[in-house]
């Protein structure tokens, strides 16, 4: 039982450092595609990606916040939120955590799984303690994710782990930014969802309502938790799917252990539209969406998600 806590909680913090490198290009590019709506939706807070960072305020209250996440870098990026052990910093992540994961996944990239994870058993004993607070599902270059969580005070790390082509995480290459929750209360409520959406490992993803066009706000209730095989916990993200996009293609993306999966470029046919990061069990997370007509899914960030009722296609009509 201890082995198997130390490997979940070994690949959340993989996820946590190799957020540290999503990669843009230099030339902005200002157009984007905003899938939020305004249906109650409170005043956001703004994150902005350029370049393999994240531009944002540096305090925000505790309580409900609403994130608006615009991804204007040419690669599809998320926003993890880690809250932190007291007295633990951005500093000790780039120094006790990322040369840990960078060592790793440089094994498993080439070929050396055992020994890749066996470099996680490097790990200080604090980063058991960081908890997964929810953030944005992942998004698409240049697209808006808007996400609603409840936040306790504290320090936080917002992170992206998706590769680079080269297999280099985006934490590793920047994409990691503390911020502080206050203990003052933001004072808002959560949003009232058209859809409520439950999430589960046990059971997989089910909705009470057929998903119709138009502006929705999703509720994400995680009903319980846990790691699966490549350590993660299971999130929530919403894909638009094309009519020749491969639905074998992307539940093999999803998977970070495979040296092919969650990295630039996605598949093809494929975009994310946002989501709900990773929560503890018990947790609810709203995300915003206008949806057209078309073929969408929903799939979580581990693997063999169809046999676990964790990738979910449906169709919207016109």
């Amino acid at each position: 039982m201890k082995k198997l806590l130390f490997f979940r909680n070994v690949s959340i913090l993989m996820i946590m450092i190799v957020m540290v490198s999503c990669k843009t290009d230099k030339k902005e590019d200002t157009t984007i595609e905003d899938q939020s709506n305004d249906i109650q939706k409170p005043e956001a807070i703004s994150i902005i990606t350029r370049a393999m960072d994240f531009q944002s305020v540096d305090t925000i209250p505790s309580g409900w916040n609403t994130i608006k996440y615009d991804n204007f870098s040419k690669e599809t990026h998320f926003i993890l939120l880690d809250k932190y052990p007291e007295g633990k910093t951005i500093e000790n992540t780039m120094k006790e955590i990322v040369p840990v994961f960078t060592e790793g996944m440089d094994l498993i990239n080439e070929g050396k799984a055992e020994e890749g994870f066996a470099a996680f058993g490097k790990l200080p004993e604090w980063f058991y303690g960081v908890v997964y607070s929810g953030g944005t599902g992942l998004i698409a270059p240049h697209h808006t994710a808007v996400t609603t969580v409840k936040l306790e005070p504290g320090y936080y790390i917002m992170e992206c782990y998706v590769k680079m082509p080269n297999g280099k995480f985006h934490t590793a290459m920047g994409m990691a930014k503390p911020i502080i929750v206050t203990e003052e209360d933001s004072g808002n409520m959560p949003p009232e969802a058209t859809v409520n959406i439950t999430l589960s490992g046990e059971e997989g993803i089910s909705y009470d309502k057929s998903i119709t066009k138009g502006k929705q706000i999703f509720s994400v209730f995680v009903k319980d938790q846990k790691a699966h095989e490549n350590f993660i916990w299971h999130d929530l993200n919403l894909v638009k799917l094309e009519d020749y996009a491969s639905e074998d293609d992307l539940e093999a993306w999803m998977d970070w252990s495979d040296p092919k999966g969650l990295i630039t470029p996605v598949p093809n046919g494929i975009t994310f539209l946002g989501g709900v990061n990773d929560m503890p069990a018990g947790n609810t997370g709203y995300f915003y969406a206008d949806l057209k007509p078309g073929k969408y899914a929903f799939i979580s960030e581990v693997p063999n998600t169809k046999s676990k009722g964790l990738f979910k296609v449906f169709e919207v009509i016109d």
